[in-house]
């Protein structure tokens, strides 16, 4: 890949080729991209990484002649593929050269079978039935999901539609393939085996593009491209580019906790895997002993929530919740974990009150839930959907909180009393008056919140909190959630992402094929390699680390901390570091 800019024409040999290509969209007062020039060869891998509102989107848009064929907006500059210049191209054309799986998969998805669903794009194209029947099978088997082919696309979990937007993509063997956080709605295992499937493709000559808020995937990469404000800020090598930890955090990409620890270290080598950095770590020492567990509270004789052998089935099908009991008590932290399709969420509704159970019972404060009124569980109990939007519909954000409030029957004054203190909670007080939908994710995610928050709930579960956000959004929101947590609020997360649970969270629930194969601490889940395994958890990466050394560290903080007679040097490397690129 090169980024620098050149009069010549582009070689047919160059993959994709951008020249000082801008985007401003319409009624929008500042370009979404500014003179981006970029060059990717035939095979290459590269990921694109920034914060919110970098231009990640927009740019993948660009890719594709999306922008400007079917977005208003300023455009200057010049895309080829392959040599094919794109401002000459009908967007229906580059289908069988380029793929993009969006941000918002669940827009590509509209077919009543995933069979459907992937045999459509390749209609289009005149591919043969038989054809057609191979490319299916192979496609749904790489992603995961054989076995599926009459399953309706919307009783699918978020991740196996994301996988499912893959495979549709794939089926029609594009030369490019372009994904916008592909892995955002997957399992620790589930990111895994989709960055093995694009190791595969790179091998047979894929030509890739990856945008990510997760470094993971960047590890591997030929290029790593950071984006900020439009522009591209930095270029390099992986190994060069990641360990720039203040260059990342500046921009508000979380860099990985190897190279938080190998900075921290003075350590200049880089730590691909934690095997290599391990090895670096060992040169160092031994640390300290394990942190000391905290001491177990006498819990209350009738705790908030119990669950009593609850089951469910989804139309008569196979039970999707088997035989789950637990006791929930007054101001846990929890985290709710498991593969993609294991029974999470379908337990949290089942506690929130949402779904009644097949079988068993669910007991709030000692009453039966499921008989008690609706305005009662909704001041005790609040639900947070995974996608803010599927709960928000009022014109401004003060009228989105109000609702609940004057649902329930309140005064005109404690309304205005609990909208004030609900948007002050969550940072939106200066945006009351504004259209929801005109709000970053973030701002709609932590809406969705105050809007439950002004019911005072006692029990608040959020369905994957941190989804769709970068990593400033994803700190505010988990702090946000621990000042709750610390007033007294009792507080389930449903997550994918490992640093959460384990920055986070006390307790973990985790979930294996419907059934609860472990409720306790997160430390000690962390401890047992096997059972994380074999439920598809993969804790972070610090204590994956730190099984190494036979500690279980749940922070990098907790890392430092144990090796604190080496801790905090400065860090210096060798390497060049990236250049800004004007």
């Amino acid at each position: 890949m090169d980024n620098r800019s050149s009069v010549l024409s582009p070689s047919p040999a160059d993959a994709l080729r951008l020249e000082q290509v801008s985007f401003t969209y319409a009624e929008a007062s500042t370009p979404a991209l500014r003179e981006v020039s970029l060059r990717i060869q035939p095979g290459e891998l590269v990921v694109v990484i920034g914060a919110s509102g970098a231009g990640k989107s927009t740019l993948v848009k660009c890719l594709n002649r999306v922008i400007p064929a079917f977005q208003a907006g300023a455009f200057t500059g010049d895309v080829w593929l392959f040599g094919r210049h794109l401002l000459q191209e009908r967007v229906g054309e580059l289908a069988g050269i380029v793929g993009v799986v969006f941000q918002d998969f669940e827009a590509q998805l509209f077919s009543t079978t995933v069979r459907d669903e992937v045999i459509f794009g390749m209609e289009q194209l005149g591919v043969s039935p038989e054809e057609m029947q191979e490319r299916l099978d192979a496609v749904l088997a790489l992603v995961g999901l054989t076995g599926f082919e009459v399953r309706d696309p919307t009783t699918l979990s978020g991740g196996q539609k994301q996988r499912l937007a893959i495979a549709a993509m794939l089926a029609l063997r594009p030369q490019i393939l372009v994904l916008d956080e592909p892995t955002t709605d997957l399992d620790p295992q589930g990111r895994q085996e989709i960055f093995t499937l694009l190791s595969r493709m790179r091998a047979e000559g894929y030509t890739l593009v990856l945008v990510e808020h997760e470094l993971a995937a960047a590890v591997d990469a030929d290029w790593v491209i950071l984006l900020s404000e439009g522009q591209i800020v930095a270029v390099d090598r992986p190994e060069r580019l990641l360990p720039q930890i203040e260059l990342l955090t500046r921009y508000g990409v979380r860099p990985r906790d190897l190279d938080r620890i190998c900075a921290a270290f003075g350590i200049t080598a880089f730590p691909r895997d934690v095997d290599t950095a391990a090895l670096h770590l060992r040169e160092i020492g031994e640390p300290r002993s394990e942190p000391s567990l905290p001491t177990s509270e006498q819990q209350p004789i009738v705790p908030l929530l119990q669950v009593e052998a609850v089951s469910h089935s989804y139309s008569g099908g196979a039970p999707v919740v088997t035989h789950a009991t637990l006791s929930i008590a007054e101001g846990e932290f929890i985290a709710l974990l498991g593969q993609n399709g294991s029974g999470k969420t379908t337990l949290a509704k089942i506690v929130s009150g949402l779904l009644p159970p097949t079988q068993g019972r669910v007991l709030l404060r000692g009453e039966e839930l499921g008989r008690l009124p609706l305005h009662r569980v909704a001041q005790e109990i609040s639900y947070v959907f995974q996608n803010p939007d599927h709960q928000l519909f009022a014109e401004t954000v003060e009228e989105e909180v109000a609702f609940g409030l004057r649902n329930i029957g309140l005064e005109t004054a404690e309304v205005a009393l609990r909208i004030e203190e609900a948007l002050e909670a969550v940072g939106l007080n200066a945006l009351r008056t504004h259209d929801p939908f005109l709000l970053g994710r973030g701002e709609r995610q932590r809406l969705a919140v105050a809007a439950l928050l002004a019911l005072r709930p006692r029990l608040l579960i959020l369905d994957e909190p941190t989804t769709g956000l970068d990593y400033p959004e994803q700190r505010r929101m988990m702090e946000l959630l621990r000042r709750l947590h610390a007033e007294g609020r009792t507080i389930i997360i449903i997550t994918h992402v490992p640093w959460v649970a384990a920055e986070y969270a006390e307790r973990a629930l985790l979930m294996v094929h419907g059934q609860l194969v472990w409720d306790g601490s997160l430390r000690g889940l962390c401890a047992q390699p096997e059972l994380c395994a074999s439920a598809a958890f993969r804790p972070p990466e610090v204590t994956r680390l730190g099984l190494h050394f036979k500690r279980t560290f749940l922070s990098v903080d907790e890392c430092l901390a144990a090796f604190s007679s080496v801790a905090h040097q400065p860090f210096r490397s060798d390497e060049d570091h990236p250049q800004p690129v004007s």
